[in-house]
């Protein structure tokens, strides 16, 4: 809950310096990220995590974040395009309030001078980079809530080659529809134009319901909802996750077949089964088998 108490203060700071933190900022909130960063700060998970994250199960990453101590990561409840093709990146988060017009006022005339364009809610388009997920909160406002239609829509994909993830609505289902690759999760569809809303925050930590998000994260959605995984815990996480579903085919094909019960393959394997599992994964084509002390490794301490 601090972290909430935290909060208010952070945006105001984000107010009086233009809606963004500064990179100095941004790399004390994620300080347990040891990689690459983008020139602002954003954490960059490496583009091989972010391909792996596609082929895994959004209830297994919330497992293992569960495990983990991260309890405030998922949240349910959306509409999408296409409900069967994952939105997977690294995260651009914008904040955005009901609109007051001194404030506002004063904000457009920084920004614009900071070299952004155009309404607030395409301000977060112009800082995406390839791979990037534009994560808006937008207080969950439908009526005049759009925070796109097919032209930003467009802008988007064409800068990142991805979708996006607002809490709140969009508008022009149909012409998104068009854009070939692109996809969004979104609270509702409304035929409105944004309206009363102004930006507050651009790369700042925001909540999407009932999770938390800082730039950065990676992002990764189903049809259940949208988990953001902390950079620091991505690459962990993901190997964790495609070794669950290696494992998941072995213990269906062995239930399946009688070799081992249900009660045997859900708990802590028997040397028995751990070799039959690698003797099994050695006549997997196109997947790298794990030696026993890989496998051993990876069930040790398992909360998952």
């Amino acid at each position: 809950m601090k972290f909430f108490y935290f909060l208010p203060l952070l945006l105001l700071s984000c107010w009086l310096k233009a809606q963004t933190i500064s990179r100095e900022e941004l790399i004390f909130l994620t300080t347990e990220w040891k990689g690459e960063r983008f020139p602002d700060g954003r954490p960059k998970i490496p583009d091989a995590v972010i391909e792996q994250a596609r082929t895994v199960s959004l209830d297994d990453v919330w497992t293992i974040l569960e495990g983990e101590g991260y309890h405030c990561q998922f949240d349910g409840g959306w509409k999408m395009i296409y409900d069967n093709k994952p939105i997977v990146g690294r995260a651009v988060t914008a904040m955005f309030i009901p609109s007051r017009p001194d404030v506002e006022a004063h904000m457009k005339e920084r920004g614009q001078q900071k070299g952004f364009k155009g309404n607030s809610n395409s301000w977060p388009i112009q800082q995406l980079s390839k791979g990037d997920v534009y994560v808006a909160d937008g207080f969950g406002k439908i009526t005049d809530g759009t925070l796109i239609g097919s032209t930003l829509g467009n802008a988007i994909y064409a800068r990142s080659g991805n979708g996006v993830v607002f809490n709140a609505a969009a508008r022009d289902l149909e012409g998104l529809k068009e854009i070939d690759g692109f996809n969004a999760l979104v609270r509702d569809w409304d035929p409105s134009f944004l309206k009363n809303v102004m930006l507050s925050g651009l790369n700042v930590p925001i909540r999407i319901g009932r999770a938390v998000v800082l730039p950065g994260d990676l992002v990764l959605t189903s049809s259940e909802g949208v988990v953001f995984v902390p950079a620091h815990l991505a690459e962990k996480v993901i190997g964790i996750a495609a070794f669950i579903q290696v494992k998941d085919q072995f213990g269906f094909e062995m239930v399946k077949a009688g070799k081992y019960t249900p009660g045997e393959i859900d708990n802590n394997w028997t040397d028995a089964i751990r070799e039959a599992f690698l003797e099994w994964q050695h006549k997997q084509t196109g997947k790298k088998p794990m030696t026993r002390q890989e496998l051993d490794k990876m069930l040790e301490k398992r909360t998952w």
